[in-house]
C-alpha cells in the first residue's frame, strides 16, 4: 500500500511529537529484522527543539553506547513552561532548565535515543532492575499475542516480580506456562514473568493501555510501592 510508518515520540508537556526516527539511507541494505529495530527507536528532535538528551542526575550526557539507561530530557519551542498554579511540580519537572520526561532511555551512536521504560514502571526484583518494556517486546514476538502489558507485583522474597497481561489474536490460544517458557528461551530467567493473565487490557479513549489500572489492581491489598 506504499505506507511508510514513522516513529515519533512526545508527551503532553511537549504538545505532541518532540522527536522523530528519521530513516537513514544506509539502513536500506540491512536485514529486515535489523531495520525493524532501528525504526522502533525514538530518534531525535524536530527542528523546533533542542537535541533530546539522555542525562544522569547532574544533567550530564551519558555515553552514546546504547547501554547506559538514564532519563530523557527536552527543551524547545513546543515544550511547556510549567504546570498551571503548581510551582512545586514545575520546579521539579523543569529542574536545570530542561523538561524531565520521566522516561528512561539509552543514547545510541549517531545520536538517536531509544526508550527503555518509564521510571515508575521499572520492576525492582531482588535488587535487580527489570525493564517492563523489554519483557513486553519479548512477549509481543509470540505469534498468538496481540497486545501485552507488564507490571510489578508484590513478592515475599524478591520484593517485586513481573506479571504479564496479554490479549490474544482472534482464534489463537496459549497458556500461561507457554508464555513463560517463551520468555525463558529469550530472556535472562530473572526477567521472565512469574504470572500471565489473559484477557482484555484496560485502555484510554485513544487506545493507550492503562498500566496504572493493572498496577493498582495488583497492589490493592499490598503496601504501596516506594517508587
Amino acid at each position: 500500500m506504499d505506507i511508510h510508518p514513522i516513529h515519533v515520540y512526545g508527551l503532553t508537556e511537549t504538545y505532541g511529537p518532540h522527536t522523530v526516527c528519521k530513516w537513514q539511507e544506509h539502513w536500506d541494505e540491512l536485514p529486515v529484522n535489523e531495520q525493524a529495530l532501528l525504526i522502533s527507536r525514538q530518534g531525535q528532535a524536530y527542528v523546533t527543539a533542542e537535541r533530546a538528551r539522555v542525562v544522569d542526575a547532574e544533567l550530564k550526557d551519558v555515553p552514546q553506547d546504547g547501554k547506559t539507561i538514564r532519563e530523557v530530557v527536552m527543551q524547545g519551542n513546543l515544550v511547556a513552561k510549567g504546570y498551571y498554579n503548581d510551582p512545586e511540580a514545575t520546579e521539579k519537572a523543569f529542574a536545570g532548565g530542561w523538561f524531565h520526561s520521566g522516561d528512561l532511555g539509552v543514547w545510541h551512536p549517531g545520536g538517536y535515543i531509544e526508550l527503555k521504560d518509564r521510571s515508575m514502571d521499572v520492576i525492582i526484583s531482588g535488587g535487580e532492575n527489570i525493564s517492563s518494556i523489554e519483557v513486553e517486546h519479548t512477549i509481543a514476538q509470540h505469534p498468538a499475542v496481540y497486545e501485552v502489558a507488564v507490571v510489578a507485583i508484590s513478592h515475599e522474597k524478591w520484593g517485586e516480580r513481573p506479571k504479564a497481561f496479554i490479549s490474544l489474536k482472534p482464534g489463537e490460544q496459549v497458556t500461561e506456562q507457554e508464555i513463560i517458557r517463551f520468555c525463558r528461551d529469550r530472556l535472562a530467567h530473572f526477567k521472565c514473568p512469574d504470572q500471565v493473565e489473559i484477557g482484555e487490557l484496560p485502555k484510554t479513549s485513544t487506545g493507550k493501555v492503562q498500566k496504572f489500572v493493572l498496577r493498582e489492581k495488583e497492589w490493592a491489598h499490598q503496601v504501596n510501592r516506594n517508587h
